[in-house]
């Protein structure tokens, strides 16, 4: 008899699962959301410059990077509060909308941050923000896309190698903290911990960018990135008479370390 129950139980495959099976797999379903239909992203004012000044500039490609990462917190339309300045239809865009907003938001924050190049990088001077990465026991470097340290691999899990790329040139792409695929996913990484665990906005003056912290001077540059953001979020344009700027004046390197615990070692 007892043979025969055995044959049974094979038989049947994947029939029989533990009683916890099926809540572990709709948790896993839940972490990970797949994304299906992928919207285009309008280029960034900086973006659009530099295209016709045939320099380098954002990749399209980075968008789907973006895209294809963001977790399902940040897609939640419960992120409609903390998003509403940028965004005001958030809630009620869909969730190929909302990666578009989310990808061109990136690409914003690293022309503010970046001048969208992968291989810039930054010492501050300032002893408030000179201070030595715990990782590389040097004075901190803001570096790639999102002006990111090697830090934020113990801060946040971003995948940055110090052990690799210690004895590599300073701005050599195959850096591991260079390579923006690594830069731009430890940036959802970040912004991540700021909305959903901290439950601050996007725009915050806790925020791990000086350039959201609207309370902070460069806090316009990333303003004037966000000029052509997905019309799906029914920003209202503004209308400015101002020059126009060449992109390496419009554009520095403004990251600093966050004021408060949102950059705290987790």
């Amino acid at each position: 008899m007892l043979v025969f129950c055995v044959l049974v139980l094979v038989a049947c495959g994947g029939m029989v699962q533990p009683q916890n099976a099926g809540a572990k797999q709709t948790a896993n379903a839940q972490d990970s959301d797949p994304p299906g239909e992928l919207k285009a992203v309008p280029p960034t004012p900086i973006a659009i410059k530099k295209a016709e000044l045939n320099e380098p500039s954002w990749d399209p490609e980075w968008n789907t990077i973006i895209e294809e990462a963001l977790p399902s917190n940040l897609l939640s339309r419960r992120r409609a509060r903390e998003v509403q300045p940028l965004c005001p239809r958030f809630r009620h865009m869909s969730k190929a909308e909302r990666r578009a907003f989310w990808a061109y938001f990136f690409q914003a924050l690293a022309g503010a941050e970046a001048g969208l190049k992968p291989t810039a990088d930054v010492h501050h001077t300032d002893p408030q923000v000179n201070v030595t990465d715990i990782v590389t026991h040097r004075p901190v470097r803001q570096e790639g896309l999102l002006q990111l340290t090697y830090m934020d691999s113990v801060r946040y899990g971003c995948d940055f190698d110090w052990i690799d790329d210690r004895n590599l040139p300073e701005h050599l792409p195959a850096k591991t903290i260079l390579q923006p695929r690594n830069n731009l996913l430890c940036g959802v990484k970040i912004l991540d911990n700021q909305l959903v665990k901290h439950h601050e906005p996007l725009l915050s003056n806790k925020s791990y960018w000086s350039t959201l912290r609207p309370d902070n001077s460069s806090f316009r540059v990333f303003e004037r990135q966000m000029a052509n953001v997905p019309q799906y979020c029914d920003v209202k344009p503004r209308i400015e008479n101002r020059p126009e700027t060449n992109p390496q004046s419009e554009v520095e390197a403004t990251n600093q370390p966050p004021k408060t615990i949102l950059g705290a070692a987790r």
